[in-house]
């Protein structure tokens, strides 16, 4: 079964077909909300906004490990994450679609593993690439199939958040390989890695990154907002053409 996580601008999915809500309970504690069963193109699906649904959990404070645990208990193997970034690359500009393929881990003070070191030996976890192969595939098809403008690969780089960044760190991250930077990719990545679930995610560009474009001197919130609105009705077309693409 196919789980798509919402972020930021997608916290509820109008296309879904609902049929049932339920509360969830893990070892890690309780899920950013109920998970929401549907329909997608005729096609089952579970939807989770990771934030909440009225957007009030800021990405430090994400329980990612909850929400991926209620999706792997609920029969769930590949995991479609939605992600709002802005752009470092010049090419990705606001209301831009890409598939990212690689990461850079910023964040700090994350429960970043299931391997806590209480009652399970030490396993380490290949992440050479972390993003699945096969669901990245996937998603390239469906917006082939929607005709939807998705660019093929991406560094993310994944920072703490809730505040936005400096131009100096900003630089950094691009001196580093960064091409977006986002503050939800980890450690949600690597914790589906580890549950052994499909992962892979489309980062919807709302603004560019501190100094870039018309960020150069600030980045405004309010066109955020409008990009973000524009962009994830791009998001919601695609994500019913991932369902109707064939394979795993």
């Amino acid at each position: 079964m196919l789980a798509i996580l919402g972020g930021s601008g997608l916290t509820q999915l109008a296309n879904l077909q609902i049929t049932r809500r339920q509360v969830m309970r893990t070892p890690y504690g309780e899920p950013s909300g109920a998970l929401t069963f549907g329909t997608l193109g005729g096609h089952e699906v579970i939807f989770l906004a990771r934030h909440g649904y009225g957007h009030t959990i800021p990405p430090h404070l994400v329980n990612y490990r909850a929400n991926l645990w209620a999706l792997k208990q609920e029969g769930v193997t590949r995991v479609v994450s939605v992600a709002s970034v802005g752009g470092i690359r010049a090419d990705l500009v606001p209301g831009t679609l890409v598939v990212p393929d690689q990461i850079i881990d910023y964040t700090h003070g994350r429960e970043s593993t299931f391997v806590d070191g209480t009652d399970t030996a030490v396993i380490h976890t290949d992440f050479t690439h972390p993003y699945s192969a096969p669901l990245r595939s996937r998603l390239l098809s469906a917006a082939r199939l929607a005709d939807t403008n998705c660019l093929d690969g991406g560094v993310y780089a994944a920072v703490q958040g809730p505040r936005l960044e400096t131009i100096a760190e900003i630089d950094r991250m691009e001196r580093d390989g960064a091409d977006m930077v986002g503050m939800t990719g980890m450690p949600e990545a690597i914790l589906a890695r580890e549950l052994g679930l499909g992962y892979a995610t489309i980062a919807a560009v709302v603004n560019h990154a501190a100094g870039r474009g018309d960020s150069r001197d600030s980045v405004s919130l309010e066109e955020v907002g409008k990009v973000a609105q524009r962009v994830m009705v791009q998001v919601r077309t695609l994500l019913e053409c991932v369902v109707q693409c064939d394979g795993d």
